[in-house]
């Protein structure tokens, strides 16, 4: 199967399908990066930087990341351009390379065949208290997760929303997005989170 191109933007963070990812642009590359994809209404990939800087020469990036689509744009108070973006696929990178212009650009492939992650599976009931935990937090992180679609119901949607906002390191937020099995994913997440009926106990 024939790869597809990319441009690539190599970051500090991991973003999973529906995902928010707001972002400052200013680096001349990827401000015509963000002129190009809203010109040809096209996506861009987001991989966990692996070696260098995001401001810099790359030199390492993860091997799967997730293609982002910007869904709004607006100049900051400090005159750079901020962009928001919605993480859409995820994708295998095969191979990377650097245009002159200095943008990454990637061969890859899709790993989810659709848009927006893999087809919905149901939160199962052992795992029921995760998503009420989100119905509680979400509401309070602001504007970044304000105009992400609610999925309560998805297990993949609950997984993913609960390794942005936790506070685990990079690697171990890039080792839950290569997870293909979303009940896995909760079954992991579980034990790091109490229950309510456990802090009632403890009461």
């Amino acid at each position: 199967m024939a790869g597809v191109e990319l441009p690539l933007f190599p970051l500090n963070t991991v973003l999973f399908p529906r995902g928010p990812l707001p972002l400052r642009i200013f680096e001349p590359r990827y401000v015509d990066m963000v002129r190009r994809c809203m010109r040809e209404e096209s996506c861009f990939g987001v991989v966990l930087l692996q070696g260098g800087g995001e401001t810099g020469p790359v030199s390492g990036v993860a091997s799967v990341g997730t293609s982002a689509r910007i869904v709004d744009f607006n100049l900051l108070k400090d005159g750079l351009l901020g962009i928001t973006c919605r993480g859409e696929r995820r994708f295998r990178v095969r191979r990377v390379w650097r245009q002159d212009d200095g943008l990454n650009m990637g061969e890859v492939e899709w790993i989810d065949p659709t848009g927006a992650g893999t087809p919905a599976v149901a939160v199962p009931p052992e795992h029921r208290h995760l998503a009420e935990l989100l119905r509680r937090v979400l509401p309070e992180l602001g504007e970044v997760y304000a105009g992400v679609e609610p999925r309560f119901e998805d297990a993949a949607w609950v997984g993913a929303r609960l390794v942005e906002i936790l506070p685990v390191g990079l690697a171990d937020k890039q080792a839950f997005l290569e997870m293909d099995d979303p009940l896995e994913r909760l079954a992991v997440l579980s034990p790091l989170i109490r229950r309510p009926d456990e802090d009632a106990q403890d009461a």
